[in-house]
């Protein structure tokens, strides 16, 4: 994991130092809040429907069992107990003071964490893999390049003023689970015909009123022309993108409007005056962030406790079935903490969970988590040999819920409960839709299922890329709810297709049962999943189900 040096110290207590004024200077009057506006959103702090919100960075999802707990003190001292996970790999804090955000700020910093450009139209918190430096499919840990990218987008004095925010994602798998293809900026590691690791580039991804899939600008891109590279992309972005309308702004309508061909001459002519200006400096800074992100010490030891009780315990072995990924190193599994039990809020965790998380993590992750854009939390290294008392004590926290990837694993944005944005419920659609399928009992029926939902047209639960997504919207001052169908957040990523008219919030369950009980009917074996149903089959049948009286007109 990165540590913070000299400078990065010095600069954030600056930082913190700077804010701490003007907050003074908001709550004396000397400042009005349309002028407080854009210096708060400089450090995270949003004003939400009920209070102020503070979004902090957790870089590409990286996380120490110091950092978790220090995240559960914030909760305790200045909130209410809890945090949100975001899809965005950060934590928010729903219930803080405006007089003590600069103490929770000081407070993040002692354990290296900040809010800095986690809101305002600049490069957002940088987003990578959640498996990231574990997986056994990946090339390379993506998490220095995320850590560069960071550094080098932190106060860049070009890019704090951009016409709207700029989200990078990265990973390092051929199995894209970074959502890549959503971003401003999506980076995929792959090898060239030489074996030679780089970067295919996209550009223009994102999701909101105008959803589109990125673009491959660059089908290969040497490691050590990425910085610059990137530099070039938001450069001519800044030039090009539009000022005039904050809903035309994103790089995504850019590159629409100009023509990737365009786009793609401007960057790398742009590329070639800026490349000699870095004179390798990006290249030595990241072989050191290597060198800090080398994996733990993995252990040699037996696997029989494991062996033992996934035979000997029914709930052990569904638990390990459904939260356990492969893991590049032998003995070792990837565990995934599912903040989802049915009924709950996805994504929120209690400071209590958060102490648990990181005592495990200290205990048998060789002290690492990550965070989630799906809002769960890993542990990325955990032996095989840990893995019953690990479950014995998650089960103890309320953490031990069986549902990565099923229907229950829901992501869902805050909604209206909290958003001054959002037009309609999210969180309580989420919990109807989870408890009535562990209701029916059909979650492993069901099978492997994304469900994304989101409570305005922004789109912060990614329903675009979910296999069943669900948009919440204002119609005449009731809450009305659209379907879309096919998504898909992977390296075949798709945008889910609307089936038709919305239903109320107390039809919308009753809908998505109808959905998926006509999937169980239509799939071509057990094995098919929903998303490949779908595929084969179309819209049609799942239409037909929606909207029964008006598939029985046309049959007529």
């Amino acid at each position: 994991m990165y540590t913070y040096n000299e400078f990065d110290t010095a600069f954030l207590a600056e930082r913190n130092r700077q804010f701490r004024a003007q907050v003074e200077r908001r709550i004396d009057g000397s400042l009005t809040e349309d002028e407080f506006k854009p210096l708060r959103l400089m450090n995270g702090l949003y004003l939400q429907l009920h209070a102020y919100m503070l979004r902090v960075a957790i870089p590409y999802g990286t996380l120490s069992g110091a950092q978790m707990r220090q995240l559960a003190l914030i909760a305790d001292r200045w909130d209410k107990g809890y945090g949100h996970f975001t899809t965005r790999q950060n934590i928010q804090y729903n219930w803080p003071k405006l007089p003590d955000v600069p103490d929770m700020l000081d407070a993040l910093a002692e354990v290296q964490l900040h809010a800095i450009q986690t809101s305002g139209n600049t490069i957002r918190n940088v987003t990578a893999d959640h498996f990231a430096g574990a997986a056994a499919d990946e090339i390379a840990d993506p998490r220095p390049v995320a850590e560069l990218i960071r550094q080098w987008s932190t106060d860049h004095p070009e890019f704090q003023f951009l016409p709207r925010k700029f989200k990078v994602a990265v990973t390092g798998s051929p199995n894209d689970r970074a959502v890549t293809r959503a971003h401003d900026i999506g980076l995929r590691m792959v090898r060239n015909d030489k074996g030679e690791p780089g970067y295919e580039v996209l550009v223009g991804g994102g999701l909101g009123r105008t959803p589109m899939i990125g673009k491959v600008i660059k089908d290969f891109l040497p490691q050590e022309d990425l910085l610059p590279y990137l530099e070039a992309i938001v450069s001519v972005y800044n030039l090009l993108g539009r000022r005039d309308n904050k809903y035309k702004a994103r790089i995504k309508i850019t590159v629409h409007e100009n023509g990737l061909e365009t786009i793609r001459e401007k960057v790398d002519a742009r590329f070639a005056e800026l490349k000699p200006l870095f004179g390798g400096i990006d290249q030595q800074m990241l072989a050191d962030l290597e060198e800090q992100f080398a994996p733990p010490a993995f252990r040699n030891a037996p696997t029989d406790a494991f062996d033992a009780a996934y035979a000997a315990d029914p709930v052990f072995r569904a638990w390990s079935d459904t939260n356990l990924t492969k893991h590049k190193a032998e003995g070792y599994a990837i565990v995934s903490v599912s903040l989802k039990k049915p009924g709950e809020t996805p994504g929120d965790a209690t400071s209590d969970q958060m102490r648990v998380l990181a005592d495990l993590a200290e205990r048998y992750g060789h002290d690492e988590l990550r965070i989630s854009h799906e809002q769960n939390v890993i542990l990325p290294h955990v032996h095989r040999s840990d893995l019953p008392a690990l479950h014995a004590a998650l089960k103890a926290a309320d953490l031990a819920t069986a549902n990565i990837g099923l229907v229950s694993d829901i992501i869902a944005c805050p909604g209206m409960d909290y958003c001054a944005l959002a037009t309609a419920r999210s969180i309580p659609v989420a919990q109807e839709i989870a408890t009535r399928f562990e209701e029916l009992k059909l979650a492993h029926e069901i099978g492997p299922l994304k469900i994304k939902i989101s409570g305005c047209i922004n789109a912060c639960g990614h329903h675009h890329v979910g296999h069943i997504g669900i948009l919440g919207l204002d119609r005449a001052g009731v809450e009305n709810y659209q379907i879309t169908l096919g998504g898909d957040g992977t390296e075949d990523a798709a945008i889910g297709q609307r089936t038709g008219p919305g239903f109320a919030y107390d039809e919308i369950t009753d809908a998505i049962e109808r959905i998926l009980l006509t999937y169980l009917e239509i799939r071509d074996g057990e094995d098919e999943t929903f998303l490949q149903t779908y595929r084969r089959v179309g819209a049609e049948p799942f239409k037909d189900a929606l909207y029964p009286a008006e598939a029985k007109a046309n049959a007529a």
